[in-house]
């Protein structure tokens, strides 16, 4: 839902041509009626396994509905002159091994370094005050032209809460900047308690250890439980080897293992309390265990959806956070790339409306919605569980009690994304501006507002259980441009508000129509303005998007992110149910590879290449 404002910027040059879609053009000579796989949807997911199979000498092809590949991960220009990451935003839990199979960037890509967020004693050219001009760094990676396009900004400050304060006078109110320096992060938490500064340090180690445990997970099928239970004597042994990564796991915990369960099972509040006093300091962390989730910090099992949001990294650094050069959409377009360059075919604005299935009971392709027959030996869904499987799927070939739990899975979402065009950027009362207006360190972070005390989060959650739009947001605020100045007009800038908690459906079963969206995106701009006086006259438009938007939009269930929620009911051995989460399903020859199946959601491409390589391992053994 675009809104625009004054009069707007002098546009920006259009983006290239992608190249995916050059070589899509050249190298084939449009739809074929048979393939060896099946793609359904082009988001992030679907191009990777695409990519993958491909590179195995599969012949595949990717349908997708949109006119614009991506499904969340994609770049829009919703108004003139300024490109939006309309959906995803921000990168970091991209698989390391998917930037170097596919050749997305040039050059070897490191592991994520030994340490939490890898943090240095002195970063050059950067001073971490709030309120005082500094110099802006930021690692631009892949400044030379990448094999298929990826360039990254990875960012350093990469956090900054800002409080209020009111009745300080004329004293510039705190904030909490936080960045890769350990020191100086130990110097901004010390503002607020000096015990805390103490052991930040080591709470960043104990997280690290965590990810680190965690990490071998992401990259294979959970344990193949069926087939400990019900496979041959061969099935049984060849599922001994996913029995590694829990091993691993265990290993890297050792006698640490009960501490770390906690952290797991338990509220986020009670873990943090355990290690901290102050509460801008919990805030600011709790946001990542509640973000894109219909959670509270007070909700157990809200501690795993914070540690998916810190076991990523980029460019060696753990848990380092940056944008893509371009949005998005340019990571999307760089797989895409690396997939048609193999011989993949992609196909936009063609909805699959039906798999096709055979009288044995095997899947043999996809019915388009223009009822065009595409034949197939597989088929890798990118879409949600409940359409692959509740309206793609016939029915009768699926298992009453599948189908019952795919119906009860948890969609709830709180988010509502609000995409904005300024012509000038945010000046904080905690942080103003620099006379020129120029980029401040801070400005290129994740932007917390409401977020000064943990009970703000919780009281936002009641809203949204109330059916009521939360009367204090808990915003994310992230500026792109301030590093990636390709993004708006010389002078302007692209921001992204990362909003919650909102219902899906209103209190008394109201929807939600164009006076409950502009009402409450309203209620944001207030909010914001509190922390930054003069947003709301800086505003040139706007792109609203809640729940009902996100899922009519992108195709996520709910609005929600993730496709299901990421609580522990429905991840690893139960994501998406029980005895399904390898990738499989009861019809022989479909996969789901999209968020809705393992490790889940985020912008990290593992679903999409461990379901790849399942899909091939069949294929081999057709």
């Amino acid at each position: 839902m675009a809104a625009s404002g004054r009069g707007l910027c002098k546009a920006v040059a259009a983006s290239p041509f992608p190249a995916w879609r050059r070589d899509n053009t050249e190298a084939r000579g449009g739809l074929k009626p048979e393939y060896d796989a099946v793609v359904i949807g082009a988001g992030h997911n679907g191009l990777v396994a695409a990519a993958y199979l491909q590179r195995l000498g599969v012949n595949t092809a990717v349908f997708e509905r949109r006119h614009v590949i991506g499904g969340a991960a994609v770049t829009e220009e919703i108004i003139p002159g300024f490109k939006f990451s309309r959906a995803s935003y921000l990168l970091s839990l991209l698989r390391p091994q998917i930037y170097t199979d596919l050749e997305l960037k040039e050059g070897p890509q490191p592991s994520p370094g030994p340490g939490p967020r890898q943090h240095r004693k002195s970063p050059p050219q950067s001073v971490q005050s709030c309120g005082e001009p500094a110099r802006l760094e930021h690692l631009q990676c892949g400044a030379t032209p990448a094999k298929h396009g990826l360039r990254l900004h990875l960012r350093n400050p990469y956090s900054f809460t800002p409080m209020l304060e009111e009745g300080a006078g004329s004293k510039v109110p705190r904030c909490l900047l936080l960045g890769t320096d350990m020191a100086e992060n130990q110097k901004q938490i010390a503002q607020f308690s000096q015990k805390d500064a103490q052991v930040f340090p080591k709470y960043e180690e104990f997280m690290h250890r965590l990810a680190l445990a965690i990490d071998p997970l992401l990259d294979a099928a959970p344990v193949d439980m069926a087939a400990f239970q019900h496979g041959s004597l061969l099935q049984r042994m060849r599922s001994l080897s996913t029995l590694k990564p829990l091993l691993k796991a265990g290993r890297i915990l050792g006698a640490q293992l009960p501490r770390y369960y906690e952290v797991l099972t338990a509220p986020i509040t009670k873990v943090l309390d355990q290690w901290f006093e102050s509460e801008p300091l919990k805030a600011t962390l709790a946001t990542d265990a509640v973000i894109g989730a219909m959670t509270s910090p007070h909700t157990p099992g809200s501690g795993y959806v914070l540690l998916h949001h810190v076991m990523g990294g980029l460019e060696g650094m753990q848990g380092a956070w940056g944008y893509v050069q371009g949005g998005m959409g340019a990571l999307s377009d760089a797989i895409a790339s690396s997939a048609t360059t193999h011989g993949a075919s992609i196909f936009t604005e063609k909805t699959v409306a039906k798999v096709q299935v055979n009288s044995e009971g095997c899947v043999q392709g996809v019915v388009l919605e223009d009822g065009t027959e595409v034949r197939s030996k597989m088929v890798l869904s990118n879409t949600s569980p409940q359409i692959t499987f509740l309206k793609l799927t016939p029915q009768e070939w699926l298992p009453e009690e599948f189908l019952e739990r795919i119906s009860q899975l948890d969609t709830r979402s709180p988010v509502t994304k609000i995409n904005v065009a300024v012509d000038r950027l945010p000046s904080f009362l905690a942080a103003p501006n620099a006379p020129r207006g120029q980029p401040l360190p801070h400005h290129q972070c994740s932007i917390h507002l409401n977020c000064e005390d943990t009970l703000l989060l919780h009281q936002a959650f009641e809203d949204a259980m109330d059916g009521l739009p939360s009367h204090r947001p808990v915003i994310e605020l992230c500026i792109p441009s301030s590093l990636d100045p390709t993004l708006a007009p010389p002078g302007c800038h692209v921001v992204s508000l990362f909003t919650q908690y909102m219902p899906y459906t209103l209190a008394g079963g109201k929807a939600w129509d164009e006076q409950e969206r502009d009402a409450y995106a309203d209620r944001v701009f207030d909010c914001i303005e509190v922390y930054a006086p003069g947003f709301k006259d800086s505003v040139v438009g706007r792109d609203i998007l809640t729940p009902p938007d996100l899922e009519r939009i992108f195709g996520l269930p709910g609005g929600n992110i993730f496709h299901c929620a990421m609580s522990l009911d429905q991840l690893y051995f139960a994501r998406p149910v029980p005895l399904h989460s390898g990738y499989r399903c009861p019809l022989q020859g479909l996969y789901l590879c999209g968020s809705g199946a393992h490790p889940g959601g985020g912008v990290m491409g593992a679903a999409g290449r461990n379901a790849a390589h399942v899909a091939f391992r069949d294929l081999k053994s057709m």
